[in-house]
């Protein structure tokens, strides 16, 4: 079990010091595509991004929104990825692109799939089968992020099941499903704020019982004087979201000269 609390200063110097991005000297040609899937019938629209200059098949990484849903805000993430040299997508939970203009929409859209995780994990196989159909897709290293709603999304998503080769939770919510030796099969890094109290303290400790008691490769990454407010969209930006991020590329780049991998 790798549960483990690490300093930002320590985290930093790990994470910079065996760092590797995927190499192109040309500019970065990006190709931006809306795509439609479906799930059980339901028409689903994600946002894909990838850099039509690098020719080699790349890791892959799927993030989920906000409750908000896939706005632009989601949009900007993607892309901030593609130009890492990953091929990404913008997952869309709730169908037809939809989108909330405020927190009560917000709270509609997405208590569905708090009540049924399984739903959730639906619609996140959805747009994993549909990564999987691009060439540019290196199969074996798909990752899975997600904010708040999406944080509980990825997690519970991989509790029950679903194969990525690593999930990763912004301020998600820790208590979700119970986790199962059997059906977890990705690794977990948590990024959560010690000031952010949508998330108990209770919630903090459980989780890290569960993944000790099933020996789950996990990782939780703990930030002082962080919060989570629903209203300022740009506090992903934040330091503790830039260490999970980076460490993010440690999970998805094979680099034997790494000095440190998150998983």
């Amino acid at each position: 079990m790798k549960t483990r609390i690490f300093s930002t200063a320590a985290r930093l110097l790990i994470i910079f010091s065996g760092m590797s991005f995927i190499q192109n000297n040309s500019k970065p040609l990006l190709k931006e595509e809306i795509v439609t899937y479906t799930a059980y019938g339901l028409t689903l629209k994600g946002f894909v991004v990838y850099n039509e200059n690098i020719t080699v098949k790349r890791p892959s990484i799927l993030v989920v929104p906000e409750w908000w849903g896939l706005n632009d805000y989601a949009k900007s993430r993607v892309r901030q990825l593609a130009l890492f040299g990953y091929i990404a997508m913008a997952v869309d939970m709730y169908g037809e692109g939809k989108t909330a203009a405020n927190p009560q929409e917000a709270q509609e859209l997405a208590t569905p799939f708090y009540k049924d995780p399984q739903l959730a994990k639906t619609r996140l196989e959805a747009a994993l089968n549909k990564i999987k159909e691009y060439k540019q897709t290196d199969v074996n290293y798909i990752v899975a992020i997600g904010y708040c709603f999406g944080g509980s999304v990825v997690l519970n998503s991989a509790k029950l099941g679903l194969n990525f080769k690593g999930v990763v939770s912004f301020h998600g919510g820790l208590a979700g499903v119970p986790a199962w030796k059997e059906l977890l099969k990705s690794s977990i890094l948590v990024c959560h704020g010690e000031a952010d109290k949508f998330v108990s303290d209770q919630d903090v400790e459980s989780f890290k019982h569960v993944m000790d008691s099933i020996g789950a490769n996990s990782l939780l990454n703990r930030t002082q004087m962080l919060r989570l407010d629903l209203q300022i969209p740009m506090l992903p930006m934040l330091a503790s979201n830039l260490i999970c991020q980076l460490n993010i590329m440690l999970l998805l780049i094979k680099h034997p000269g790494a000095i440190c991998k998150t998983f």
